[in-house]
């Protein structure tokens, strides 16, 4: 008797809670076959990735013909010296309903053909209309004319390490691949991963990227692209991968749409960071030939001949320590100062030479064009 009675006082409760709280199970269903965060993004921007194939003619080392063994040259006859077809891969992003595409300039590179496969699985040629070596970007325009599906284009601005980051591509050849991880640091100057030929502050990722990865998007949670996978740490450090910032690229698309090409201002020093810990040390050391400023700075290493640096007076030696009014602590800081000044228009510098304070008035000249 008393178990009924408990049995009954259970689902009394059951229906009381199920009044209040009601169960949609079509809600239950939804929930049970919707798709989490990285899929709605994927969604957005996957139409909008493509593959780019490009083939390009480099010509074959020549070598001693007096080395081959004359028996071998019996059997297989005279080695072909010609130039041969070299193949190559990446990836790219639809950047506007016209079949404009955003890629690596090293994908392109020196490229005879190229061929771009949309995700629906349509081909097309391509043509660069520019590169940028220096920011390793490139654009590349579709042949036949019609309306593309473009990404989205977010802020790179707005990001934050520990920001949800999304990278799409053709890595390996493998189509319509998507990683995922996280940003894991902002403004990773590409000089300290040994290129000194690229002026570059880039998004680092841990979501995994990959040869043919290049070109490609990494995109934020909304399914906004975010950067242009660029580079991936090999060896030592594997499970690095960095992107281009995607309002740079935007910037240097930009000029190479409408010029074809960039220029950057550049005044031709080589610079070195100092702080006062390294200067100290440097100080204290009796074989030392010059005394340093115990100050934070971009000290000139050496000055490339007839620059316009060498035009205004800067010395090896010479710490800069602003540049137009501006405080620098290192030479990135001065680089990014560099690469928002106008050529040919005077740039102020102040400098500490001989424990004097020195201000100087560079005129920028056009970068020199890297083949």
């Amino acid at each position: 008797m008393r178990f009924s009675r408990y049995i009954a006082f259970v689902l009394s409760l059951v229906i009381s809670f199920a009044w209040v709280y009601p169960i949609d199970a079509s809600s239950i269903s939804s929930k049970e076959n919707s798709h989490n965060f990285v899929a709605e993004a994927v969604r957005h921007v996957a139409p909008a990735v493509v593959r780019i194939d490009t083939e390009r003619e480099v010509e074959r080392e020549s070598f001693d013909p007096t080395l081959i063994d004359p028996l071998l040259r019996d059997l297989l006859g005279e080695p072909n010296l010609g130039p041969e077809r070299e193949k190559g891969q990446g990836s790219g992003i639809l950047i506007d309903d016209d079949g404009l595409v955003l890629t690596n300039a090293h994908v392109v590179e020196r490229a005879d053909d190229v061929s771009v496969t949309l995700a629906d699985g349509q081909k097309f040629d391509g043509q660069v209309i520019g590169t940028d070596f220096v920011t390793d970007l490139a654009l590349v325009s579709l042949e036949k004319k019609q309306k593309f599906k473009a990404a989205p284009l977010g802020n790179s601005e707005n990001l934050a390490v520990g920001d949800w980051a999304i990278a799409l591509g053709t890595p390996y050849g493998l189509e319509r691949t998507v990683t995922l991880g996280i940003v894991s640091s902002l403004h990773r100057n590409i000089n300290s991963l040994g290129f000194s030929d690229k002026r570059l502050d880039l998004i680092q990722t841990d979501a995994a990227i990959n040869p043919g990865n290049s070109g490609g998007p990494l995109v934020n949670y909304l399914g906004e692209v975010i950067g242009i996978n660029t580079l991936v740490r090999s060896g030592p450090g594997a499970g690095l991968g960095f992107a281009i910032p995607i309002n740079l690229a935007k910037k240097i698309s930009n000029q190479l749409l409408i010029n074809g090409e960039v220029l950057h201002p550049y005044l031709g020093v080589q610079l070195i960071s100092l702080d006062p810990s390294i200067a100290k040390e440097h100080n204290l050391d009796p074989n030392s030939l010059v005394e340093l400023p115990e100050r934070f700075g971009a000290l000139v290493q050496s000055v490339v001949n007839d620059s316009p640096a060498e035009k205004a007076g800067l010395r090896r030696g010479d710490l800069i320590i602003s540049a137009e009014d501006k405080d620098v602590d290192d030479p990135s800081a001065l680089l990014e100062k560099v690469e928002t000044s106008q050529i040919g228009k005077p740039f102020a510098i102040t400098l500490l030479r001989n424990n004097r304070e020195i201000k100087l008035s560079i005129k920028p000249e056009a970068l020199p064009g890297i083949e």
